[in-house]
């Protein structure tokens, strides 16, 4: 594709699509056959699930935007990752006994729930599911270890230039403009995930904008000069 072409990624950023997205669509008929699909719809605001909720299920995004939450340590919330359409939600949990954070849905999104562990029970007879699902395992930890690299070495500058970048990118990725789109999410919530303070944000876009690199009204972005946003970013990572 042209588009992705026209993006490129540093080492850090070029990495398969995140969850069941990586080898294509899954065949969801063919998923119903082996374990039972529930199609949950949720508006702005709804949990997915919470934290300390017993864990019974993974998720996968097929509409919409999502955030995940775990308490800070001074016990406020943080914002720890945003979740697309392909996206999996609940790997993080396997293994454990309850769910470690909270998703809550950022505008009308649509998330089909797969029971664990009938969902392993799937995999025998679908084995691309199994590989599907380490492969997110995997990309779940490098994921996490990329950004904390990032958060603990990067200026608030380049922080926000590596999150437009992989806004940027998650979008071509769905087959829409990578210079052109929406965030889903406010300036408090990019602030927390970046471990910024809101002001820091707005004022990062503001010389973003100055320089040209990007035009901004409220959520809407407009990439300008892609070029200059990368190398303000010095490359960027993935904000899953």
């Amino acid at each position: 594709m042209n588009a992705i072409a026209s993006l490129p990624l540093s080492p850090l950023h070029a990495r398969v699509p995140q969850g069941l997205v990586a080898s294509g669509p899954i065949d969801v008929e063919e998923l119903g056959r082996h374990v039972p699909v529930l199609r949950r719809k949720l508006a702005a605001g709804q949990h997915v699930y919470h934290v300390g909720q017993p864990f019974h299920a993974i998720h996968l995004v097929h509409a919409g935007f999502l955030k995940t939450c775990e308490l800070a340590e001074d016990g406020r919330d943080r914002v720890t990752g945003f979740r697309m359409r392909g996206d999996l939600l609940g790997v993080e949990s396997i293994g454990l006994g309850s769910y470690s954070c909270d998703v809550i849905a950022l505008d009308d999104s649509e998330v089909w729930e797969l029971p664990y562990p009938a969902v392993l029970q799937a995999c025998l007879q679908m084995p691309e599911l199994h590989g599907r699902l380490t492969a997110a395992l995997a990309e779940e930890i490098r994921n996490d270890r990329a950004w904390m690299l990032a958060l603990g070495t990067l200026t608030a500058d380049q922080r926000v230039a590596a999150f437009l970048l992989d806004m940027a990118d998650r979008h071509v990725r769905l087959g829409f403009s990578p210079r052109h789109f929406l965030l889903r999410m406010g300036r408090t919530d990019i602030a927390s995930f970046l471990a910024l303070k809101h002001e820091t944000v707005t004022r990062a876009l503001s010389r973003l904008e100055k320089l040209e690199y990007i035009a901004v009204q409220r959520r809407d972005v407009r990439v300008l000069d892609l070029d200059g946003l990368r190398c303000t970013a010095g490359q960027g990572v993935r904000a899953h």
